[in-house]
This record gives C-alpha cells, sequence and structure tokens, in this order.
C-alpha cells in the first residue's frame, strides 16, 4: 500500500488511542510486528511478536498508568512508512504527571504494522515509570 492509503488507516486507529482504545491500532499489527522503544531506559528495547507487545509492554504500562491515553498530532506518510507525532496525557497510579512526546515511526507494508519505532523524553520515562519489571511485580502483589 501506499502513503495516501496507510496515512488514513493510521489516523483512524490513533483517533481511537486519544480515548484509550488500542483494540484497533492492535489489530493492525501482524503476527510478527516489532516495536523498538528507543534510547537506554529500562524500557528500552525491541518487542518481537504481535503477543509480546500487549504482554511485556502494554501490560506493565497500564499497571503504572491505569488508563493510557495518547493524542496524534502530525501524520507524515512516505510510500509505506508513516511518522506520526503524538503527546501522552496520562498520570500514574502514584499521582505522577507523564504526558511524554512522542514520534512513532511506523513501517506499514500491506495496510498493517509490521515495525514501530519509538522516540521519546527517555529521562521521563525513567523519572515516572521506573523499572517494567518492578511495576508487574508490584501490581501482581
Amino acid at each position: 500500500m501506499n502513503a495516501l492509503e496507510n496515512k488514513p488507516i493510521l489516523q483512524a486507529a490513533f483517533a481511537e488511542l486519544a480515548t484509550s482504545y488500542a483494540k484497533p491500532f492492535v489489530d493492525l499489527m501482524t503476527d510478527d510486528f516489532c516495536w523498538v522503544c528507543t534510547g537506554t531506559t529500562l524500557w528500552s528495547r525491541r518487542y518481537a511478536g504481535k503477543q509480546a507487545v500487549p504482554g511485556e509492554l502494554f501490560a506493565p504500562l497500564r499497571a503504572k498508568l491505569g488508563r493510557i491515553t495518547t493524542v496524534a498530532s502530525r501524520f507524515t506518510a512516505d510510500g509505506e512508512t508513516v511518522v506520526v507525532e503524538a503527546q501522552g496525557r496520562n498520570t500514574t497510579r502514584d499521582g505522577v504527571a507523564y504526558n511524554n512526546q512522542y514520534c512513532f515511526v511506523i513501517h506499514m507494508p500491506e495496510g498493517k504494522m509490521r515495525e514501530l519505532i519509538e522516540y521519546f523524553d527517555t529521562d521521563l520515562v525513567n523519572r515516572a515509570l521506573g523499572d517494567p519489571a518492578v511495576v508487574c511485580i508490584e501490581s501482581h502483589g
């Protein structure tokens, strides 16, 4: 698919993310989807496989934040790649503001997301979110 086809697909999925509804976004992932969190935080790594993202990335985020809201402000598309600028509007369960700025570079052959590379404020991630392993332990008690 091309830029003219991929851009509105992602615009629709991000419109749902702005209401904290992630299913349309997850449905766009290929089975071999890969989410790359850049930087040197404890969250920074490659989450490989459609099942890894909800289990290893989204679950600890929900445990720390509860409701996750991401609002896209700009979409730029070129061929099979769509770049999305977005703002998180979140607060941790312990009251810390987590309003990160994001740039997502998304590779979308055939109208499905195969890879997403996420750029964000790594210092804010460290201060507000801490260690995802600890988040999971705390949430499961």
